[in-house]
């Protein structure tokens, strides 16, 4: 691992705040390849201590600051969604000539009603999320660098390429993540004290 890496500055949800796109862009490719892979190991282990009840808490706007308003299971189902998009629009426009991409509504998802209850368990949004970024990521670090300016075209947002495609999902990830974590914190207390779960930090 590089310096650059997750692992050499804790990950993100260890962090007092949520990481900037900023941070991302900075990256060189390879760089940024790697901790688009740490993916799942940027949330807690105690995301599966949470019970069905706790999975489902939603969070009132004002009321609990930093902890966001979705339920962590409507936030992994989100997360999960996620990465199917961004992958499928990172290998479309590597493969097409300026693709034109279809909009994301995140929102019409979560109206649908397609991560409520137990009939959505956390662990398969997480093992998707997982498996995706494991493949996708194998895949990032083969691009050379015309593949990486390839471009296609949003709707809303213009010309994207790869690589911003790229920076964009990295930072989507962790920024979600550090949210989860707080609601972890939330629902089940302060990490123990020593090093928290998967990471090399101290808590």
């Amino acid at each position: 691992m590089t310096q650059t890496t997750a692992r050499a500055i804790e990950f993100s949800r260890c962090r007092a705040a949520p990481p900037t796109l900023e941070e991302f862009i900075a990256l060189d490719h390879a760089a940024l390849v790697e901790r688009y892979c740490l993916g799942v190991e940027n949330f807690s282990r105690r995301l599966f201590d949470l019970d069905e009840q706790q999975l489902d808490t939603a969070f009132l706007p004002g009321t609990t600051p930093d902890v966001g308003r979705w339920p962590a299971r409507v936030l992994l189902g989100h997360l999960a969604d996620a990465e199917l998009v961004f992958s499928h629009r990172m290998r479309r426009t590597v493969a097409e000539d300026r693709p034109v991409l279809a909009v994301f509504d995140e929102n019409a998802l979560i109206d649908a009603g397609l991560y409520n209850g137990p009939t959505h368990p956390a662990a398969g949004f997480v093992a998707v999320i997982h498996t995706l970024r494991r493949w996708t990521g194998e895949w990032l670090g083969t691009l050379k660098e015309p593949q990486w300016a390839r471009a296609c075209l949003h709707p809303e947002r213009g010309e994207l390429s790869v690589r911003r495609i790229a920076d964009y999902a990295t930072w989507h990830l962790e920024h979600h993540g550090w949210y989860l974590q707080r609601k972890i914190e939330k629902l089940l207390g302060p990490e123990p004290a020593g090093k928290c779960s998967g990471c090399q930090c101290s808590k």
